[in-house]
């Protein structure tokens, strides 16, 4: 299954945050999507999914316009995983991981035992098993964020969304999240994800695409994408490498601006 947009235009009425942007994620990649506050990374998102209409330009899932696809068809097709939030219901972490199941269900159905098998089985594949009774209010960041996840995957879907899924995390819960997006790309998903870190996109990730203001500025394998200069440009500051070298960095930090001379 392959998602793809064309020439796309994005945004709100009135408001438009992008355009002119060309994307594919095919099964079994990881793609980075990189970009400055404000870029326009998180509406894209939601014009992907058909959570929010184009402007212009044309989405397809597996050659089918988005939009004649009805919104349980596009969930079952694509998981989506939005920026972590400490939630206000103290729902059981196995009832949050059931909502995913929707998409499944008729209108006020009660889960079947398909149902509470995917959620299990979503659960397990993510180590949260043992937490499946508690209160998402009383688990972690990260493994709240994990339990996201979970329901995500509990759509049973081809594809996979994720805006910024180790915002606020502590540096073990990101590599745990981090890792579970490789894994699900090794499975054979698609996962389309955004952060502001280009090791986390250079580590992980098959592609990456820049944007910045709502333009795409370069796009391709990490390795190529994700240089010093293209980082500078992108983010208009300083940055630096840590170990190896230009064509081959351990890490990108930023860098410390040249003092202003008077």
């Amino acid at each position: 299954m392959m998602l793809a947009a064309e020439e796309l235009s994005f945004g709100y009425r009135g408001r438009p945050v992008g355009t002119g942007l060309s994307l594919a994620l095919r099964p079994g990649e990881v793609v980075a999507l990189l970009g400055p506050n404000g870029g326009g990374k998180t509406t894209l998102l939601k014009t992907l999914i058909g959570l929010l209409p184009p402007i212009a330009g044309g989405i397809t899932l597996d050659g089918t316009a988005i939009e004649r696809l009805a919104p349980r068809e596009r969930a079952r097709a694509i998981g989506y995983v939005p920026q972590a939030h400490g939630g206000s219901f103290a729902f059981s972490v196995l009832d949050a991981v059931l909502m995913g199941r929707t998409a499944h269900q008729g209108l006020f159905a009660a889960p079947s035992r398909r149902d509470r098998a995917a959620a299990g089985a979503a659960l397990d594949r993510l180590g949260l098993g043992a937490l499946a009774a508690r209160p998402v209010t009383e688990i972690s960041g990260g493994e709240r964020q994990l339990a996201m996840i979970a329901r995500a995957l509990a759509q049973e879907p081809r594809l996979v969304v994720l805006d910024e899924p180790t915002a606020s995390l502590d540096f073990g819960n990101q590599g745990r999240v981090m890792a579970e997006i490789r894994a699900l790309g090794a499975a054979g998903l698609g996962v389309l994800f955004t952060t502001h870190d280009p090791n986390q996109a250079r580590r992980f990730a098959d592609r990456a695409v820049l944007i910045r203001a709502g333009r795409e500025v370069g796009a391709g394998p990490v390795d190529r994408v994700l240089t010093r200069a293209s980082l500078e440009a992108l983010y208009g500051a300083p940055v630096e490498i840590v170990g190896g070298g230009a064509s081959e960095p351990t890490a990108f930090l930023p860098g410390t601006p040249a003092p202003s001379r008077s």
